[in-house]
């Protein structure tokens, strides 16, 4: 979309009047009651696997739990780790070459559209799995191997034992990746929630709103546009078909704050820079602004729950 050529954008009138107020309102506050929801109820707790008795040691549902296994294992035992790390693989590089080209032809003014900044977000999400699951193709090898030396044990064989000072060392340097570990788990299952939500919104908005003007004004649809606006909802779908990440609700909240986030750099661009909106749904300047901030406020809500169902469902199918 092209930018929209905006007079006297920077004036003190379009910013202090009763629509700015609104809006700003609508903006706002959802933020503020994200801040309490995740002071209230996120948990940096993170185990190595689910408990079984339903809670854990702090009494937090296993469907809140974090665990370090969810982030690697497929859905079901059967498949084996290495499809889940080959998919994210090709869906980083997708994602990753997608980025560049339009890096290439357009520049850092990609970044000033939503759709960009959730595209990315995605890429960061696939390009983290894509380590977690290569850390989880060794632990899978790892665990296959202990069990055999299991079985070898009940047979009669033995290992040879491990030096006292050098179990100490290696206790000390696994409990130090254990914490970077646990807080590289914890950043990832919010990059997931986050970017599941934005991706709904952005697709839906695009082809039920905003294309449906544009083809109106007889605009070039490229590929590159259909990529930007499909494969980003498409490749997330496919990997939470495959995962098996926790959804709690409470996550909402980050996806809050992240349109909330892109919303304020718009504003404090636009103070200081007279340059077009890259939506038109977000010029202030309309009799309508805060009807239209209210309306995509309130999407939020569909978007988040449709995500929700569709990972209840799955979950529903695989456990």
């Amino acid at each position: 979309m092209k930018f929209q050529n905006v007079l006297d954008i920077t004036s003190f009138d379009y910013w202090f009047n009763w629509r700015v107020f609104l809006c700003a309102l609508w903006v706002f506050t959802p933020m503020i009651v994200a801040l309490f929801v995740i002071w209230k109820y996120e948990d940096s707790t993170v185990v190595e696997t689910q408990p079984q008795n339903g809670t854990n040691d702090s009494g937090f549902s296993e469907h809140d739990v974090l665990c370090i296994d969810d982030v690697w294992k497929p859905c079901l035992k059967q498949i084996h780790p290495g499809w889940l790390l080959g998919f994210r693989v090709l869906g980083f590089c997708f994602l990753l070459t997608s980025n560049i080209v339009r890096l290439s032809f357009r520049g850092l003014r990609i970044y000033y559209y939503y759709t960009q900044w959730t595209f990315t977000l995605i890429a960061i999400y696939f390009g983290m799995g894509s380590l977690f699951s290569i850390y989880g193709c060794f632990q899978h090898k790892k665990r296959l191997a202990a069990e055999q030396v299991g079985n070898d044990a009940e047979n009669g064989f033995r290992s040879p034992l491990i030096n006292g000072e050098n179990m100490v060392s290696v206790e000390k340097r696994n409990t130090s990746d254990s914490k970077m570990l646990r807080s590289c788990v914890c950043l990832f299952q919010i990059i997931f929630q986050m970017s599941a939500g934005a991706a709904v919104l952005t697709d839906s908005i695009y082809w039920t709103v905003i294309f449906p003007f544009l083809s109106l004004q007889d605009y070039e649809m490229s590929f590159m546009t259909v990529n930007l606006h499909t494969s980003n909802l498409v490749l997330l779908l496919c990997d939470t078909a495959l995962n098996r990440l926790r959804f709690p609700l409470f996550r909402f909240a980050y996806f809050i704050l992240w349109t909330g986030s892109f919303v304020i750099f718009q504003w404090i661009l636009h103070v200081f820079i007279s340059v077009g909106w890259p939506y038109p749904f977000l010029d202030l300047s309309y009799q309508m602004a805060p009807v239209w901030y209210l309306l995509v406020a309130l999407l939020h809500l569909p978007s988040y729950g449709l995500y929700t169902i569709f990972v209840r469902i799955i979950r529903k199918f695989t456990t």
